[in-house]
């Protein structure tokens, strides 16, 4: 029998074969047989102890060191477009960087991809692995965003999303440090079935009621970038102003930016002029002027990956999450007055009734005339100048309203949808707290500027399908018929009709929307009108833009703060020759990818921006708990009753056991719900009276209770119920009487 190894021995054989250091391998390794895998045993166990060897699915290994394969998360590709991956293994440190090494038919890997990798110690510099892919793992594991609750076996996650009641077990090695009451995010580990799911604690975000963090609980429940790598910043600081070279200089078009009142970028510039050209009576020609951050966002660039990554800036009521450095977004880029900047513009002629005639893009220097915002221009041209707009009246600004006179023709004549639903503003204080919630004011200023925006979108889209140029069209289709469906029987239901059997048209939507103008079933109208509506999105082909009734559209007005708009100007850039810094091999190639990157990042801000704006009306409302507020139903659901509250359209929910005292049966064609007893008909629309119940602001959960119904107190059932518990009905009886109530609430509500 071959004589017990040392510990050296042992440790040094792990070294070398770590692909064999389960026991038996090392007892088969050192002709250990019978009674001495005992003692192997034992000597095992005490290097563990010692701190030696770890023991990890019974294999052992030196501490902090890989195994030959690992579960790795892939890292996004360095300025060298080299792959790292940083391990998931316990115990090792996640710091530590593997290089991915790609094979002939690997399939394409991204940030934060999960894959099992076969692993090579290396001495190079940057890394001290390798790492061959054996599969790609799927997506990422589940996150959780919650309060942190210490207990005797390490602690739970309280999750802070709206409808998430289960807590999350932390094991006592598992916490991160995190100290009870704390914000903290975590991600799912392990594969239990039975009792509840386990995390791991991946960050601490500080305290939950803190004046700051309503937005940071957004910015990582939805993932969103928020920190620069140190290679954007370096590459952002590196930018200069440009010169006139290659450009056509535009320095003394009077071209003006009218943003709100707290822009920190300014992107677009307008002007109008009078048609001087004969045979255009009563015409215009209009400039529009859009940043050239192509010049500074090139293709392939530590600055392009970041922005293609990010997608868009996401806007919260007391920060801005940018797409670009703010050395950019906020400067270089940002058309600020009297400051030469680089910019692609257009010049547009329009005729008299607002239909454009021919446009013409140029690459070239501007020098806005002035900065103003959208109340300040309204107040000059309604006659309350200020010492910044007197002198820009007449050569400037009343030019720019005529335009838009001309304008407002050509887009009654199209019939674009016509929706009014007003935006809400969340004011804070220095501190971060909701001191007012308000509506935004409209103004002609406003609409002056979408219209420009949008003849300049329509332009660029124009100019490219001309040059056969690809691009990323912004496409919105039409309604699909079941949504169309709901839409006709909820107009049916308010007395109006929505014309059927024909080609819909936005003009047959905004005939509905005027009839119900002014009615009590305005806001009702509005609100299933929009949804309706499919949700816009970026495609490489042209399927139009149904609710702007617009055949060819593309976001060229934006690209300070949104990527499709860059890939515009990039292949603007590419089709007129302008440089070297236009649409790339790589971006045409990956063009489909990006239209749906891009698509799934805007929408991960709308969530992330609306449920900011939830927490704080949850915040602003937490002190007024107990009393009553005027809504509107917005929502019939099952479980219970949405409400938009009138004072701060802020949406609450009624649960169905705060409905009334007696069973009530839903039905998802019309949208109601019908008590068994008193044959109470509830549907959206209908005015209520309801006391706040509860404000959560950790997750902007208001929970309400119906006081009141169309002016009248909510008739009281109770025979569905007995000693405060529902007592079914025989089904056959409950469906018998469900079906002829409904025949009732279709006549009752025409």
């Amino acid at each position: 029998m071959n004589p017990i190894p040392t510990k050296d021995q042992i440790r040094q054989w792990i070294a070398e074969n770590p692909g064999l250091s389960a026991k038996r391998d090392i007892a088969k390794a050192f002709g250990i047989k019978g009674d001495a895998k005992i003692d192997l045993k034992r000597i095992l166990r005490e290097m563990e102890d010692e701190g030696g060897l770890e023991k990890k699915a019974r294999r052992f290994r030196e501490p902090g060191v890989l195994p030959p394969v690992a579960v790795l998360q892939v890292l996004a590709p360095d300025r060298s477009g080299d792959l790292f991956a940083v391990p998931l293994e316990e115990g090792v440190d996640t710091s530590l960087r593997i290089l991915i090494i790609a094979q002939k038919g690997d399939p394409a890997l991204g940030s934060g991809d999960r894959i099992l990798g076969r692993l090579t110690p290396v001495t190079a510099e940057g890394h001290a692995y390798e790492a061959r892919l054996i599969r790609r793992l799927g997506s990422n594991p589940l996150k959780v965003l919650g309060i942190y609750r210490e207990s005797h076996e390490g602690g739970r996650i309280l999750p802070i999303e709206k409808g998430q009641d289960k807590e999350w077990r932390v094991a006592r090695d598992a916490t991160n440090g995190a100290r009870d009451g704390e914000l903290v995010e975590g991600e799912a580990v392990g594969n239990r079935r039975l009792g509840l799911p386990q995390a791991r604690i991946l960050a601490r975000l500080g305290d939950p009621s803190g004046a700051r963090a309503v937005s940071l609980i957004a910015i990582h429940q939805h993932g969103i970038p928020d920190q620069f790598p140190d290679a954007v910043i370096g590459e952002a600081d590196r930018a200069e102003p440009v010169g006139l070279k290659g450009r056509e200089d535009m320095r003394d078009l009077p071209l003006v930016t009218i943003d709100p009142m707290d822009a920190r970028d300014r992107d677009d510039a307008v002007c109008a002029m009078v048609d001087d050209q004969p045979g255009n009576p009563g015409g215009f020609v209009i400039w529009v002027a859009i940043a050239d951050v192509a010049h500074y966002v090139t293709p392939g660039s530590a600055l392009d990956r970041e922005a293609r990554r990010r997608g868009n800036s996401t806007y919260f009521p007391d920060r801005v999450v940018p797409m670009l450095p703010d050395i950019l977004s906020g400067d270089l880029c940002s058309l600020h007055e009297h400051v030469d900047r680089a910019c692609l513009a257009v010049r547009m002629r329009i005729d008299a009734q607002g239909n454009k005639l021919s446009h013409r893009f140029v690459r070239g220097l501007m020098r806005s005339v002035a900065s103003l915002h959208y109340a300040q221009v309204q107040a000059a041209i309604d006659g309350r100048a200020d010492d910044k707009t007197a002198p820009l009246l007449d050569p400037i600004l009343r030019p720019l309203y005529a335009a838009y006179e001309a304008l407002k023709l050509a887009r009654s004549a199209r019939q674009p949808l016509d929706l009014d639903l007003p935006e809400r503003k969340i004011v804070l204080d220095d501190a971060g707290k909701v001191t007012s919630v308000a509506f935004y004011e409209r103004f002609d200023a406003h609409k002056l500027i979408e219209e420009m925006m949008i003849l300049a979108n329509v332009a660029a889209a124009e100019e490219l399908v001309r040059l056969k140029q690809p691009l990323l069209f912004r496409v919105h289709e039409e309604p699909s018929p079941q949504k169309l469906d709901a839409l006709r029987e909820v107009a049916e239901a308010s007395g109006m009709t929505l014309a059927k059997g024909q080609v819909l048209k936005t003009a047959h939507l905004n005939r509905l929307l005027s009839a119900a103008e002014g009615t009590e079933f305005d806001e009702l109208i509005n609100l299933t009108t929009l949804r309706s509506m499919t949700q816009a999105y970026y495609n490489a082909e042209n399927f139009g833009h149904f609710g702007l009734a617009l055949r060819n559209y593309a976001h060229f007005t934006s690209p300070i703060r949104r990527y499709s708009d860059l890939i515009v100007h990039r292949s603007l850039i590419a089709g007129h020759g302008w440089g070297k810094d236009g649409l790339s091999a790589w971006d045409v190639e990956n063009l489909d990818e990006t239209a749906k990157l891009i698509s799934d990042t805007e929408r991960r801000s709308m969530a992330a921006e609306r449920d900011t704006t939830d927490r704080y009306l949850a915040a602003f409302l937490a002190d007024r708990v107990g009393s009553s507020f005027a809504g509107r139903i917005s929502g019939v659901q099952r479980f219970g009753l949405f409400v938009k509250l009138d004072e701060t359209g802020a949406d609450g929910l009624i649960p169905i056991r705060a409905v009334g005292r007696e069973f009530f049966h839903f039905d998802d064609k019309t949208q109601t719900l019908t008590g068994s007893d008193t044959g109470t008909t509830i549907g959206i629309g209908q005015r209520v009276v309801v006391k706040l119940a509860e404000a959560i602001p950790v997750t902007g959960g208001l929970v309400l209770e119906l006081l009141e119904i169309d002016g009248a107190a909510l008739a009281v059932g109770g025979q569905g119920r007995r000693g405060g518990r529902y007592q079914p009905r025989k089904p056959g009886a409950a469906n018998a009487k469900a079906a002829k109530l409904a025949r009732k609430i279709v006549r009752k509500r025409r």
